[in-house]
Formats: C-alpha cells, structure tokens, sequence
C-alpha cells in the first residue's frame, strides 16, 4: 500500500513548494517538448488524488504553502527545463513523509498528468526516466536553451537555491534513511561539543544534558536570571508545534540546542533561540507493528543521543544531524515489550529499563546495559527472581513465565562516585494478588523496589521493596531522588501510595518517611523500621468483591516528578488527592494470559473538598512539610526549581505556575492552549535564560482524574506544544 500525503499544514518545511518553485542548473541542450502517453496521465491522476490533493488540492490550485500546479507561475519556473529533472526532483522529495516511496513508473505518471493539466499535448511516446525534451517549451525564453539541473548530491532532497531563482528557499534537507527510520536534516547543528562523562555527571549551569538535568535526579537548575523579582514579566519567547498523540516530553539542551522527544517516536532538535527545526529523526513501523506510542525522555553521550522506542529497541542518534548511528533490538514487541521513558549514561554505558511485561511470558522484565559506542548489550538483569536465584521463594513456586509486571516505568539516577544507578519497579501483575494466583504476604521481587546496580556488571548491590505483595496498583517506581546532607548520602523516593521514603543509598538501609496524603490502604506503618501492613479486607480480598481505597491508582504521587531544591534543602513534590473503589478480575494463569485485570471507579478523597491537586515542600532533614498548596486542577507536569528561588510547574487546567520556593506564594501564571504536561527545563544562551514548559494531553495517571472528577475543565485535543518563555 502506497502512503497517503499528510495533512500538509504539519509538514515543515513544504520541500514539494521549494522544490517545484525553485530549481536551478546552468547547462545548455536543444529544446524538445517532452511527451507522453494518455493512459500514463490518467494512472498520474489517479496517484495525485491519492498523494497529492490534500495539499494541492483537487484543481491544482494549491493551498497554504503547497503552490499551485496548473499556473503561469508553475509554467514559468519549469520552462526550458529537462523534464527528467521534474521526475527526479518528485523522486527525492515527494511525499513529504516518504520521499521515494512510489515506483519509477508511478512517478513518471505524476509528471504526464501534470504536463496534461497544463495543456501540454500527448503521443505515442511513453514518458520516462530517461526521457528527452523539456517540462515546457518556451521558444521566447532562454536564448533556446533549456536549463539543466547539475549533478546531483547523493542524500539531497529539497531546494539549492541560486541568485538567479524566483524563490530563494534556503532550506536544504537531507536525507538519511535506516531500516525503521527516516531523518531529515534541514540546519545541522553547528559547533555542537561532545558531552564527556564529566559533564553529565556535573552539567555546566546552562545546559539540561540530563533527564532531570543533573544524574541525581534533582530537576534543579542553578540559572538565576528569572528570579522572584522579576519572574512576573515573564513572556513567550517562542512555541513549537509537536506530533499529536499522548504526551508526557521531557527534552534535553546542549549548547542551546533543544532535543525533544515527541510522540510516536519523533525525535527533533531545534534552536533554543527561537524554536527553529534543524533536524527530526521519524520512526517507522512495519505493517501490523506498534504504531508509535508515548516517549518521556532522552539520553545524550559524547555525540551521540540515544532513544529507547516503544517497539523495544535502542538507538543511537547523531546529535549534529539526527542520523542514525546504530540501532539494536533489546527485545520482542511481539511478545509485548515496549520502552515508556529513556535511558541514562553512566560511566560510558547506557542504561534502559524495559516495560510491557503485563502478560505471561517465559521472558520477564529487566534492565539491560549497553556499550554507549556501539550498542553492544553487556549485560542484563531481571527485575522478576528468577528460579533457583534469591527471591525466587517469594513467588510462591510460580513458575517463571506466570510471573508478570515488575515493569521499569521510569528513568533511573546515578552516583557517580558510589558507582551506583537507580531504579524504581513496578508492581507484579495482575495487579490484585488474588488475580495472579497469590497473596499479600507473598513479595514477589523484585517488584515495588528500589533497586541499586553496578553499571558496569548490572549486579544487584542492594534493593529496598517498599510494599512486598503490592496488590492495588500502587506502585512505587517513580524518580530516585539523590540528597546529600551533612555528608550523609540519602536516596529518596515516593510512589502511589504517597508514602515518602528515605533510605541510605550506600547500603539501602530505612532512614525515614513521610506521609504526604491520606492514605487507609496501611493501618500499620512502622516509623522506625519502615514496614507497612495492608488492611485485613485488602489481605482476604476475593476474586469479585470491591473495596474502597484512598488514594487511587492515580496517586499520592505519580509520573509527575519532584524537584530537590538544594540552597533551602526543600523536596517540592507534585501530589494528587484521590480515592477509588476497586475489585480483582479473575485471570486465566496460562501463556499469553495475564495483563492488569482489576476494575476501578474514582471518588473524591475525604477532606480536601474537591482539591484533586496539592504541591507540597518538605524538609529532606525533618521530613517535616514546609508548606503546601491545593487545588482542583491536578498538577500535570514535573516540578523543575531554580536558583532563582522558583518552583515552576503545570496543571490540568492548563496553567503554568511559578512559586516562591520558600512559601508556596504563587509569583506568576500563564494559560496554555491545552494542558500542561511533561518535565519542563530550563537553559540559558548568550547569558540569557529561558524557561520550557512541555503541553499534551492524555498523559495517564492523574490526567483521568481531571477527566473523570472536574468535568468542567476542557483542554482541546491536537495541541501537543512546546512553550519557551524569557524575560523580556
């Protein structure tokens, strides 16, 4: 099946427009008119109905930046002009999305309609590749000479503009293609400088080179030009458009170039100045395959920027021009493997947690580690015990391919001088013990654990499972926040239940908690151990029979990252306020069986009055809350804090705050065109600061909860964007 054109007012740039306005050559020949046969026009225009009207419209007419086809303009440009270069210009340019994707034939048809449709007369004479004669004779023009395009350049698609074109276009792109990939390079970046492991491990001020800036995972940036003085002058500097569909992006800058991922496996970069594409790198699908799917974030080493896709593979992108350097398999899609997030470098590895792992499979989730050069995989290690291994026992004789979930949802941190990454895992599944065949006092490791992992083996140092035999879909597999106070190394993290934890990264050991929500799922939580018992209703719970529960799936805390904001020792974290009733499915424990299997129905949670929305500080040392802030609207995106004393963060309701840091005062808003939703940033270039805050919608956990409990707020569909603010 041929690929149909898409809607073209997404397509940038128009290469069809720059290309067929603009072409130029300096070679003379002897006019001939070029001809061709009745029965190739009426194939052409059968295949410009298909691929081409959508832009040019039926009548040739064109619209918005598709010219027209059957003017003076068109003639004029194409006159005296080999017709073989119009052929070959549609063959390297033509659709948009997939330049070269018709036959040779079918291209040579696409020029006989053309030259019919502008009253060019046809003839026995079959049109070709290596046809003579020219697109359009004009004897008056050029002295009787036709102009010849010169010698082509291998990978070029689009424009070479001249002095002496109508339309200087100065847009060349090239091409290059892969087996699953199409990039186009369009402005490659210049001056880019590599990224060396120690500058991941401590990024200069103005660059945003990890997922959450730094490998810690602190989302904290030292920039303080944007401060509480001024941030309420804050102006939109530039928006870039992103790909429709479900969105939670989270970019990477360096050297003031922004790589952001969008969906369906597109990655762009674009100049922080103004929101200038330079280059996007476009997966392809094979047919029947996983067609896109949600990207979180991006990985980025010496040159190289790498993208864990959804159809369960790793790449590794050129960073000057998006080209593909290499891409590996890590495992089956067909089996149900996918990548929701991106990974991490550490000490010249790449790191990926693989999710997907709903279903019954011999093969569980795990982590593998790459060679960050090559690809090569150097180890692997799986967050399910595997039989005869330590934990195996907790599966309660399980046999290996029953055992389900343990997914890796999000991107792990690193130590670099503990040699340690991080990484949160999900839940077995079915969620609900009772559904998998098993019981809450069965803990099933290494799920709902805090894993730490040697990089350079992937060998297990030390786990924390915060919530052995999880049964209700709280997972606890979220960002692995890396605090140092007073010479003490903490790591803290926080999942659904809303339950903050605090553990020596060294060694794993419990130093704390804090619970920042209501929460009734554990009448016991030890506050010097860090042991919690789920309710008797919830241990006897039965196949069919509900109960209710606070807070829902959706969280206590979700996706939607903390920021550490280090000068005031504040862990500021993105909360939601919700309950839920809900009930175990019955599963069929069998190959190919299994996914979540629980239905759930959502409610307000007792005493926040509708406030599905709160943001909370906390003191790393106390664990006290320094100060809080509720809502209706549930915050959507990550917080990202600042030197200048800022908290920054966006909603539901599609709104973007800026709070003080030190009092939850809010200092400035702004209104998005749709929700807020992602993991903004922030950069600096030429002294200057900038602020991005990523827009989506259908972002999961808590986005529904806004949809299914504040039905008064709307966010238009179709308007996935990234919005860049400065000072003015």
């Amino acid at each position: 099946m041929k690929p149909r054109l898409p809607d073209c007012r997404a397509i940038k740039p128009a290469l069809f427009l720059a290309a067929l306005v603009c072409y130029s050559g300096a070679v003379a020949q002897q006019l001939e008119q070029a001809s061709y046969t009745e029965s190739q026009a009426q194939a052409g225009a059968i295949l410009y109905q298909q691929n081409c009207s959508t832009c040019h419209l039926t009548d040739l007419q064109g619209a918005f930046e598709a010219p027209a086809l059957n003017d003076g303009n068109f003639r004029a440009n194409w006159s005296n002009r080999n017709v073989t270069e119009l052929q070959d210009l549609l063959d390297r340019t033509m659709p948009p999305q997939a330049p070269g994707s018709l036959s040779e034939e079918e291209y040579s048809a696409l020029v006989a309609f053309l030259l019919a449709e502008n009253a060019v007369p046809g003839s026995d004479r079959t049109l070709s590749l290596t046809s003579p004669g020219v697109a359009f004779l004009n004897s008056e023009s050029a002295s009787g000479t036709a102009i010849v395009q010169r010698i082509p350049r291998p990978g070029q698609a689009g424009t070479i503009p001249s002095p002496d074109s109508l339309n200087a276009v100065p847009e060349i792109a090239t091409v290059y293609r892969s087996e699953r990939a199409i990039t186009r390079s369009w402005l490659p970046v210049n001056g880019f400088v590599n990224v060396s492991d120690a500058e991941l491990a401590d990024p200069a001020a103005e660059d945003w080179t990890y997922w959450r800036r730094s490998p810690n995972s602190h989302g904290f940036s030292p920039l303080d030009q944007i401060n509480k003085d001024n941030v309420g002058n804050l102006t939109l500097a530039w928006v870039w458009g992103m790909a429709p569909g479900r969105s939670q992006p989270g970019p990477l800058i360096r050297n003031g170039i922004v790589y952001i991922p969008n969906f369906g496996n597109v990655v762009q970069a674009l100049d922080g100045r103004d929101g200038t594409l330079l280059w996007e790198y476009q997966r392809t699908f094979p047919e029947g395959g996983r067609n896109g799917g949600l990207l979180r974030t991006l990985a980025m080493w010496q040159d190289l920027i790498y993208v864990a896709t959804t159809d369960a593979h790793l790449v590794a992108l050129d960073a000057r021009t998006g080209a593909v350097r290499w891409d590996i398999e890590v495992a089956d899609e067909a089996l149900g493997y996918s990548n929701t997030t991106g990974p991490i470098v550490a000490d010249g590895i790449v790191i990926n947690g693989i999710s997907g792992c709903g279903r019954f499979y011999k093969e569980s989730c795990f982590i593998t580690g790459h060679d960050a050069g090559t690809g090569e995989e150097l180890w692997r290690t799986f967050t399910v015990a595997q039989p005869g291994q330590p934990g195996d026992d907790s599966w309660a004789g399980l046999p290996l391919e029953l055992r389900g979930g343990v997914d890796v949802w999000m991107t792990g941190s690193w130590d670099p001088e503990l040699g340690l990454v991080f990484f949160g895992t999900a839940q077995a599944k079915p969620w609900m013990a009772a559904s998998r065949g098993l019981s809450t006092d069965d803990a099933a490791l290494y799920s709902n654990s805090t894993l730490a992992i040697d990089p350079q083996d992937g060998r297990i140092v030390w786990y924390r499972q915060h919530v052995p035999g999880e049964s209700l879909d709280m997972d606890e597999a979220f960002e692995q926040v890396l605090i140092d106070v007073f010479d003490e190394p903490y790591l803290m993290t926080i999942g659904k239940s809303g339950i903050l934890w605090k553990l020596d990264r060294r060694t794993g050991e419990f130093r704390g908690l804090r619970e920042t929500v209501y929460q009734n799922v554990f009448p016991e939580v030890n506050l010097e151990t860090g042991q919690v018992r789920y309710r008797d209703d919830i241990r006897d719970m039965q196949i069919g029979e509900w109960l209710s529960v606070c807070p829902s799936t959706a969280g206590g805390h979700n996706w939607q990252s903390s920021a550490y904001h280090s000068p005031s020792r504040q862990l500021v974290i993105p909360l939601s306020q919700s309950c839920m009733e809900m009930s175990p499915r019955e599963t069929t424990l069998e190959i190919g069986s299994g996914g979540n299997q629980g239905d759930r129905m959502w409610m307000e949670m007792p005493g926040t009055n509708g406030q599905f929305g709160k943001l909370a500080a906390y003191d790393v040392v106390s664990m006290e809350e320094s100060w809080s802030v509720e809502q209706r609207a549930p915050y959507l995106t990550a917080g990202l804090a600042t030197g200048g004393d800022l908290l920054f963060i966006g909603d539901y309701d599609r709104y973007v705050h800026a709070y003080d840091i030190s009092s939850g005062e809010e200092l400035w808003r702004t209104r998005l065109a749709t929700s807020a939703q992602g993991f903004p940033a922030t950069y600096a270039i030429d002294g200057e600061q900038y602020i991005a805050i990523p827009a989506g919608r259908d972002g999961g956990s808590p986005w529904r909860i806004g949809s299914f409990l504040a039905p008064e707020m709307v966010s238009p569909n179709g308007h996935n964007a990234l919005y860049v603010f400065k000072l003015p």
